[in-house]
């Protein structure tokens, strides 16, 4: 019998922060179960090589149900299918969100989450290269940076551009505010990537009470009399193995598998469980439901200037990359994205509401180009802002498609079901045209061409309907709390059941104000510490 202290489903963001710290006690065992393989494909690596891994390998490459209100477009979910997960295939953006975010989660019953609570693991994990303050760790595992090595001068002009329309320079969102504009901070170290495998796991591997398994599919978690008692998993093809815990099964699946992992296992909402044959181990009707994520659009400029779509040309990509390789420089140094604004849109009690992402690049306006595929992107050179809808109303939820763990879930988000959702993206949209329009780009500007109607709010909404992509932040699946829709409490643990908890994104009870990998990376800290003090 394989038998463990601990065994943790999923090596995404928090699953890599679990497994370093658990394991740091030499008396205790650690398993760790990766659906995908180990973090070789070399553009893992490589900060603009970013758009390169969707659709491969490393990526579930999951879809949404048709969504009703955005033209009944099926929408691409990237999911980080490799060691380190969504840190080692997202866009390396570090962002924490709002002090106002935490407090909401604490104020809502979840004691020990509000903004005072979490803050020391955000700055336990954080090695910063630049920002040395209270709010900032140095000597953390995760190296996060300005990335200062290559920058494009319309970078700059955002910034300048944003300061022009009202909003304040932020040289620090991470820091005592977060509203106002300012460059992006990334989690890359000496210029390639820092994965949570590369920050927190790797040097975790030579431990000898640490088991890694990798291409392992978890297919569900034993239950015995209301307690998690192991795993059932598949590696490849092989026959199917079970491994047993001492202490906890924890499941870092993120908010799509995780949802289904506790379905498959029996825990949810009995009626859907007894559709697909799913004897019923725990009525939590909660489980996959408040389903969040943010969503993003294009308002793009041609330029001027050559910027990133020029470096798209083939013998531009060759030389690109030898800078990159021979001297560590150039545009593959950097996220695809530069510069960012948190701003205030709405009468909520929100003090930050909406996100303006900013990438020296454009995809055309004829909606023929992919946001998560190179080859689709024009070579004319430009510049984009993407509006980013940051506290959606709108609530989905992800649902068994079958009692198959190989089969990829329901995920239905129903984008833009709430009215709200779209109107607060209208005067984003609109807002991030002005930001466009202003002095500051004049050097650069050539002309603006998406969206290509600007004149009226239905050609603005159809815009937004065409172009919107989710920004692959979905939260929410097995919610904190304590009313009869959450699924486990302030410590984690999934109701009704012992040894068994959630630690990752899905349990965030609303969706912070801002790129989510760091929230989790948090979460993941918080979460061992729960453990290792329970």
């Amino acid at each position: 019998m394989k038998k463990f202290d601990y065994i943790i489903v999923g090596a995404g963001s928090a699953g890599c922060v679990l497994a370093n710290r658990l394991s740091l006690d030499p008396s205790v065992s650690v398993l760790l179960l990766e659906a995908g393989g180990p973090d070789k494909k070399l553009e893992l690596q490589i900060p603009a090589a970013y758009s390169k891994l969707n659709r491969t390998e490393v990526d579930w490459g999951y879809q949404t149900e048709p969504q009703t209100h955005v033209l009944n477009r099926k929408i691409y979910l990237p999911r980080g299918k490799t060691l380190g997960g969504c840190s080692s295939t997202n866009a390396m953006a570090y962002v924490r969100g709002n002090r106002a975010d935490f407090d909401g989660w604490a104020a809502a019953g979840n004691n020990g989450w509000g903004y005072e609570n979490v803050l020391p693991y955000f700055i336990k994990s954080e090695h910063n290269e630049q920002l040395k303050n209270e709010f900032h760790g140095q000597g953390g595992e995760l190296n996060v940076t300005f990335a200062q090595r290559y920058r494009t001068p319309v970078a700059d002009a955002f910034v300048q551009a944003c300061i022009e329309k009202g909003l304040p320079e932020n040289q620090d969102y991470n820091g005592a505010l977060q509203l106002g504009a300012g460059l992006f901070q990334f989690t890359i170290k000496n210029q390639k990537r820092h994965s949570a495998a590369t920050a927190f796991l790797k040097p975790a591997l030579q431990r000898p009470n640490l088991t890694v398994r990798t291409h392992a599919l978890t297919r569900r978690v034993l239950i015995e009399n209301d307690r998690a008692t192991g795993v059932e998993f598949t590696v490849g093809r092989s026959a199917v193995e079970q491994a047993f815990a001492a202490k906890e099964v924890i499941l870092s699946a993120g908010a799509f598998n995780s949802p289904q992992l506790l379905m498959l296992s029996g825990i949810g909402d009995e009626e859907e469980l007894k559709a697909h044959g799913i004897a019923i181990k725990k009525h939590l009707p909660g489980v996959g439901k408040n389903l969040q994520d943010h969503l993003f659009l294009a308002v793009s400029s041609l330029a001027t200037i050559p910027l990133a779509n020029n470096e798209l040309r083939m013998i531009n990509q060759i030389k690109g990359a030898l800078n990159y390789a021979v001297f560590g420089k150039g545009p593959l140094t950097i996220s695809p994205l530069e510069a960012v604004a948190f701003l205030k849109l709405t009468d909520s009690p929100d003090p930050v509401d909406f996100q303006f992402h900013f990438t020296p690049i454009h995809l055309g306006n004829d909606y023929k180009a992919d946001l998560y595929d190179l080859k689709t992107f024009p070579f004319t050179n430009g510049y984009t802002i993407l509006p980013t809808l940051l506290k959606p109303e709108s609530r989905g939820f992800v649902a068994l498609r079958s009692a198959n763990p190989a089969e990829a879930p329901i995920i239905q988000p129903r984008f833009l079901s709430h009215e709200a959702d779209l109107t607060t993206l209208l005067a984003g949209t609109r807002s991030a045209i002005e930001v466009m329009g202003a002095d500051a780009f004049a050097p650069y500007r050539k002309q603006l061409i998406a969206p290509p109607d600007c004149a009226t709010d239905d050609a603005l909404i159809l815009h937004i309907k065409q172009s919107l992509e989710t920004v692959y932040h979905p939260v929410g699946t097995c919610t904190m709390g304590q009313d009869e829709g959450s699924v486990v409490d302030e410590k984690l643990r999934v109701h009704g059941i012992e040894g068994l908890r959630v630690v990752d994104a899905s349990i965030m009870p609303r969706i912070v104000a801002g790129n989510t990998n760091a929230a989790c990376l948090m979460i993941g800290e918080k979460g061992a510490d729960l453990i290792i003090n329970s």
